[in-house]
Formats: C-alpha cells, sequence, structure tokens
C-alpha cells in the first residue's frame, strides 16, 4: 500500500512546509498553514488528440521566423471588455477575473458569452443548467453557440472539451474544480494550483483562450496562491459600491495589451449595459447650482472623464475639527488644506472638511487637484462655481499650479460636454486652436482665489 503524502501549505500565500507551524515566513500571518494531502501524477494530465492534429511537439525557432499573422484577437462583441483586454481576447491565453461575491462576474461572463459568434464552453461548478438558463433568458435567450455544462472534475471537463470542441471556455470558478491527482479538497492550495496548471496547458496546447472566475479574501486579494496570478496571462478585477448599480473592470495585470484602461458597466434587470460615455453617470444632474462642487477633468488610462467632487467645510462642532475623504487619499486632502492656509490666507484649521467623489469611484489622479481647492474655497465662502466651469491641474506645496499629462485630450472632452471654461496651469503646453471652450491659465492658487472669492 503506497504511503499517503502529505505537505503543509499557507492558505493566504501558498507557501509550502515540511511541518506545521503558527505563523508564516513568507506572508507573517498567522494560523493559515494547513495540512493538505498531495499525490504526484503518473503521467500527463491534459490528453487531448483531435483530427486538427493540435497535439504537437515544441521545437525552437528564430523570434523573425515565428508566425503571429493566423493569431487574430477573437472579438467579444463588448466594447468595454474588449477595451480592458487591449482589444478582444488572444487566442491560448489565460484570462482570470476576480471580484466581491454578488457584484456581477458570472453574469458579466455569461452575457459575454451568450454575445460571442463562436462556440463557447461555459463551465459552472456552483450552479445548474436550470438556474444558468433562468438568468440566460433575462440577458439573451437567442443563442445557439453557448453550451452548459455543470461539473468539477477537470477530467470529466476535459472529455466533454474533446467531443465539443469549443473555441472558448468560461470556468466558474476555479475554487470549484477538483483534479483526481490531488486528494485534497476543491479550493485548496494543491487543487487550485493543480486544475490552473491542466487549464493552461490545454490553452497554450490548443490555442484555445480560457476564462477563469476567482473568488477573493476578506482582504480584497485572489482566493488561492498568488501564483495563480503569475501563471495566468491576464488578471482582471471586476468591482463597484453594491449600493451603486455601476460597476468598474480593471486589468491588474495584461501580457497582451495596457493595464491603465477601465471598463464601466450599468448594471440592470436585464444584464450589464456598457457605459460608453462615463461622465453622464459622474457628474449629477440638478436643478440649481450649489456651493462645493466642481468639476475635474481627469483620465483613467486613454480614456477621458469629467467627475464631480464635492467639498463640505463647515465649524468645527466638537472642539476636533474632521477629515475625511471618500475617493480620494486624505493625505493629500490635508496637504492641500495646508497649502490653502499657507499660501491663500483661508483659516480652516478650525473647520471640518468632508470631500466626496461623486459615483462612487476611487480617482488618485494628481489632476484633480485644483478641482479640490476649488470645491473647499466655494463651499467655504458659500459661493457656488458656475456649472459650465471644470478643472485640470495639479497644486504644489508652494501653491504653485503644476501642469498635468494629456492636458490637450481633458480640454476637448471638457469641450464636447459643453463646458465654457477649462482651468489649467500656464505652464501647460497647449497647441489647440479653434475651440470654443475658453483656456483660463493660472500659475498660482491665489489666482485661483480671485476668480472664485
Amino acid at each position: 500500500m503506497a504511503k499517503i503524502k502529505t505537505t503543509f501549505y499557507c492558505q493566504n500565500c501558498g507557501a509550502q512546509y515540511a511541518k506545521w507551524q503558527g505563523q508564516c515566513n513568507a506572508c507573517k500571518e498567522w494560523n493559515t498553514i494547513a495540512e493538505e494531502l498531495i499525490q504526484k501524477p503518473e503521467k500527463s494530465d491534459w490528453k487531448l488528440t483531435t483530427s486538427s492534429g493540435s497535439k504537437r511537439t515544441a521545437k525552437p525557432l528564430k523570434i523573425n521566423e515565428i508566425n503571429i499573422s493566423e493569431e487574430a484577437r477573437l472579438d467579444t462583441l463588448d466594447t468595454e471588455f474588449n477595451r480592458v483586454l487591449g482589444g478582444g481576447i488572444v487566442p491560448g491565453s489565460l484570462v482570470l477575473l476576480g471580484g466581491e461575491p454578488g457584484i456581477g462576474k458570472s453574469t458579466l461572463l455569461l452575457q459575454i458569452s451568450l454575445k460571442l459568434p463562436y462556440k463557447t464552453l461555459y463551465v459552472s461548478g456552483e450552479e445548474s443548467q436550470k438556474q444558468i438558463k433562468m438568468r440566460a433568458e433575462r440577458i439573451n435567450p437567442n443563442n445557439n453557440n453557448c453550451y452548459i455544462l455543470t461539473e468539477t472534475k477537470t477530467q470529466n471537463i476535459f472529455k466533454q472539451i474533446e467531443s465539443l470542441e469549443p473555441d472558448v471556455v468560461i470556468i466558474d470558478s476555479i475554487q470549484t474544480l477538483h483534479s483526481d491527482y490531488i486528494e485534497s479538497s476543491s479550493g485548496s492550495i494543491s487543487q487550485i494550483k493543480e486544475c490552473t496548471t491542466e487549464l493552461i496547458k490545454f490553452a497554450k496546447e490548443t490555442a484555445t483562450p480560457v476564462i477563469l472566475i476567482g473568488h477573493i479574501t476578506k482582504d480584497g486579494h485572489i482566493a488561492g496562491p498568488k501564483i495563480l496570478e503569475h501563471m495566468v496571462d491576464t488578471v482582471l478585477q471586476f468591482e463597484g459600491d453594491r449600493n451603486h448599480v455601476f460597476r468598474i473592470l480593471r486589468a491588474n495585470k495584461n501580457r497582451f495589451g495596457s493595464t491603465h484602461e477601465l471598463g464601466i458597466y450599468e448594471m440592470q434587470g436585464s444584464g450589464l449595459r456598457e457605459v460608453s460615455n462615463p461622465s453622464e453617470i459622474l457628474i449629477s444632474k440638478k436643478d440649481e447650482v450649489l456651493s462645493g462642487n466642481a468639476v475635474a477633468a481627469t483620465l483613467e488610462g486613454m480614456r477621458p472623464l469629467m467627475i464631480e467632487v464635492q467639498a463640505l467645510v463647515s465649524t468645527a462642532v466638537y472642539g476636533t475639527p474632521q477629515r475625511s475623504a471618500t475617493g480620494f487619499n486624505a493625505k493629500r486632502l490635508n496637504m492641500l488644506l495646508a497649502v490653502l492656509e499657507k499660501r491663500a490666507g483661508f483659516r480652516l484649521g478650525a473647520k471640518d472638511v468632508f470631500l466626496n467623489i461623486t459615483g462612487g469611484i476611487t480617482v488618485d489622479d494628481p489632476a484633480i487637484d485644483l478641482a479640490v481647492v476649488a470645491a473647499i474655497l466655494s463651499s467655504n465662502e458659500d459661493e457656488p462655481l458656475p456649472s459650465d466651469y471644470c478643472f485640470a491641474a495639479e497644486v504644489g506645496l508652494s501653491g504653485e499650479i503644476r501642469p498635468v499629462q494629456r492636458v490637450e485630450q481633458r480640454i476637448l472632452e471638457a469641450e464636447k460636454l459643453g463646458f465654457s471654461t477649462i482651468f489649467v496651469s500656464k505652464y501647460n503646453k497647449i497647441s489647440l486652436k479653434n475651440t470654443t471652450i475658453k483656456i483660463q491659465l493660472i500659475s498660482k492658487v491665489e489666482d485661483l482665489v480671485n476668480f472664485i472669492v
């Protein structure tokens, strides 16, 4: 009788140990090391022989002899998803999509699988075929290219793949799969690594793209070993506030495109709607002009966005002034308040200051500094800013207005949305001509105060 082999894995980072210990040396977490059964596979785990002869022996080639003309990206017919991936799905790639429970990961990938003009196999280990059909009825009931399989054993999944020969495979989720070559339970470190390795081998040998859904931990990281994110080609993060209907798709890693792109969706009863003009959801509609509101021209990747900054400045009731920021770095808010106190002479040290970025998004672009300062001054003086003003500049510690990158793209976006004036740094080199929007150049924070107060 063969001896049962066990090892100890950290359930947080995937580090391996010969015996149990209380703290993981790699991630410094306590009580995350658990014993798992392991068994080495005696032969290849993935065996697929098709009539097209996809099983091949690799041999070295000169880099200029490699032909990539046939490896065209697969169009998902979803503009936002294509943008984040860099133009579509690369054949043979492995994409990992993570997000909080209930955020819409399964809905997004089911919607994409129902849109795809290719033969798609949607493998679910969490829902039955009838449950998936109920959601599909709301999204796109008339689809003949999507096949639904409810299975968690990888060997059975590969048998169905061999008979069906799909163009795209979607797994929901990687934590529910298990392989016969590993004795531990589904979701364990060793099972996740083994199942992902089998799927990578299948994807690379057959040039079939595989999209995985991954659970996340309470800290917001994808559950399982960190090596999982190194193994795949693309890591996407699907995020948003569950109290809002808007969802944001980001790329944390992308071997075939930029990681700076952003996809925005609106959750509806019929699925996720692509938001082609994000500024429409980030700028609130109101009947009257109120103090403390300013609009900033920011960038997410290559996409310009107009976002609304709201500020509230009031007398500190409890003695100690409060500083609170939602969607903005609180330390940067304190810095801007210090600049206003030192350079512009505003006594804000004894006042509460609250800041909010509307739409439930988080912005780290320094170009919104000027809009933050404008909103704070507007609320402090209780003087509303004109609704057709917007701002795009960084504020330095000495009170100077610093230039920002791609300012012309920001100006054109503001002009397209009907703004009459945009405040930018005078040190920006602007070559735009025949624009209807007024470009107001300022060099110091005192210049902004003269316009507002």
